[in-house]
């Protein structure tokens, strides 16, 4: 079979092990690493997972906050193109090193090209040689076909605007892999493909040797009310509810679900429990962290400030149906909204674009300014992680501190 790789050898259909490897690897997308320093990275292009083996890192003694302007401008010098031709995609970070990888597409002059990016603890910057790595790839099954593409369309009864045309010649492949999971010798992975039902949870072993089962996912969209299949899970955590090992997941316009891992096997049709809904918008990152004690869920959006979820309040909680709830379309406005489990929308200065856990009390963001429009790398506390220079309050006063004296 052909790899993609100049000295490589298969045993198994759509695995490829490499020991030298040229890479075909078309698109550095989404990313996820193993508990031991894996480094996974979906290819939406080529419909495949790369495992990247950085397992031989060394822990700092201590973790440092990284904090970078302009991360964006930085990143792109390195990679020599402007900032212009650099689109970020997904953000990890080192289990044992703490380094954060950036997956990024450098767009030149005559096509694209994947990159990852390594930002030390010292918050030195540097391109990841991903082909001095032992390598492995892991083809997906029934992944879109390039042909697929969404449909236009406009707002209420008006028609399609040029952006709305431009929209309807994107691919259905770019929602291929959504987000990846590791959990004890397994890769979760959310996104699409080619059937009736499109919403898809893959579960793959790693070391990847072939077998990987598919489920397709159904879940009560509460706003929408509807059942919907085809859009995929966008963000996602795997935790202990109601004792049993499940997968917390994230849909646009904001349902947050949860599908029983045992259920997840080659064929099956899910039925997800959908057990709130928190309003419109697009989720991007959920972060799993302990926060005075307490697991929690924090989970940014496109359109909204993140929403931190307390996980013991999805132990017990109702599972929403069209039997339950007021029947028709819900808005931000509706009085019903946000409904279910219990959370909490919190403070955040600017708009994260990617976000990730650095330590047991820090974040790492990448944040657009709110007032210079920036795209600055902070890592700030995880019980309130914020710029504080952008916000001026009574505590900036001097005589307030004279006051409490």
């Amino acid at each position: 079979m052909y790899c993609g790789c100049s000295v490589a050898y298969s045993l198994w259909p759509g695995v490829c092990f490499a020991s030298e490897a040229t890479l075909d690897m078309k698109f550095a997308g989404a990313m996820e690493f193993s508990d031991e320093g894996v480094l996974f990275v979906g290819d939406n292009y080529n419909g495949a997972i790369y495992a990247f083996d950085l397992t031989d890192g060394v822990a700092p003694e201590q973790v440092m906050p990284v904090n970078i302007g302009d991360i964006d401008v930085k990143i792109a010098d390195v990679l020599g193109v402007a900032t212009s031709a650099l689109a970020i995609n997904d953000m990890a970070v080192h289990p044992v090193t703490s380094e954060i990888m950036v997956s990024v597409t450098r767009i030149g002059n005559f096509e694209s090209a994947p990159a990852v990016v390594k930002i030390a603890q010292d918050g030195g910057i540097e391109l990841l040689d991903l082909n001095d790595l032992p390598t492995q790839r892991q083809s997906l099954s029934d992944f879109p076909t390039d042909d697929t593409k969404f449909r236009p369309r406009g707002l209420g009864q008006n028609p399609p605007l040029q952006r709305d045309l431009a929209k309807g010649n994107i691919e259905l492949t770019s929602l291929a892999i959504m987000d990846m999971e590791f959990h004890e010798g397994e890769l979760f992975v959310s996104g699409v493909a080619t059937n009736n039902f499109l919403s898809t949870l893959r579960r793959i072993p790693y070391p990847f040797t072939g077998v990987q089962a598919a489920a397709n996912v159904e879940m009560y969209h509460i706003s929408h009310d509807q059942f919907e299949t085809r859009a995929p899970i966008r963000a996602m955590s795997i935790q202990q509810v109601d004792g049993k090992t499940q997968l917390v997941a994230a849909y646009t316009c904001s349902p947050i679900v949860l599908i029983d891992l045992e259920e997840v096997v080659d064929g099956a049709k899910i039925s997800a429990r959908t057990l709130m809904d928190y309003g419109n918008g697009q989720p991007i990152d959920m972060v799993s962290y302990s926060l005075n004690g307490e697991d929690m869920l924090f989970l940014t959006n496109n359109s909204r400030s993140p929403y931190v979820i307390p996980v013991t309040s999805l132990t017990g909680a109702k599972a929403y149906t069209p039997d339950n709830i007021p029947r028709g379309g819900k808005s931000d406005l509706s009085p019903l909204m946000p409904v279910g489990a219990t959370g909490k929308t919190v403070m955040f200065d600017g708009m994260s674009l990617q976000i990730a856990q650095l330590s047991d009390s820090l974040f790492v963001s990448l944040t657009r300014d709110m007032f210079t429009g920036s795209l600055n790398m902070d890592s700030n506390y995880s019980g309130f992680p914020n710029r504080l220079h952008n916000l001026v309050a009574e505590f900036d006063f001097p005589q307030y501190y004279e006051d409490k004296k």
